[in-house]
């Protein structure tokens, strides 16, 4: 398996990332099993209750776990993700999430998100499992 750089590696994949573009991420930083991106929640992300739907937490969260676990140029697919949202969420808040990977197996990775807002509060953790499929992404 070729190494790359891994802002290399995960630049060319979020230039494919249509979901991720529309929620507006951007990449903040990016190392080999670490990532951390942002976002500015809008309107259209809230649910009948004021509030932003969770599946834009969980999707922010779900991409930061992405771009970490891919970020060693071999393509990683989720197992499993489960999270938990410890605060809500409001319009033009401004998410990070940051990813951390807690094991590098030869065909597994687990990870772990953590998702604060824009006054550094955490909202959500969010832990993800990966299959690495042994094929190269570039």
């Amino acid at each position: 398996m070729e190494i790359k750089d891994p802002g290399t590696v995960i630049g060319h994949v979020f230039l494919k990332d249509s979901f991720s573009q529309w929620l507006g991420i951007e990449l903040l930083e990016i190392k080999e099993g670490y990532s951390k991106i942002k976002m500015l929640v809008r309107q259209e992300m809230l649910n009948g209750l004021d509030v932003v739907h969770g599946g834009i937490a969980f999707s922010l969260a779900d991409s930061a776990f992405a771009f970490a676990c891919n970020s060693r140029n071999n393509l990683s697919l989720a197992l499993e993700t489960s999270i938990s949202f410890l605060k809500p969420v409001f319009v033009n808040d401004t998410l990070f999430a940051e990813a951390k990977e807690i094991r590098n197996g030869k065909s597994t990775g687990v990870y772990l998100v953590e998702i604060k807002n824009q006054q550094e509060q955490l909202i959500g953790l969010f832990k993800g499992t990966c299959y690495r499929t042994g094929k190269q992404l570039i």
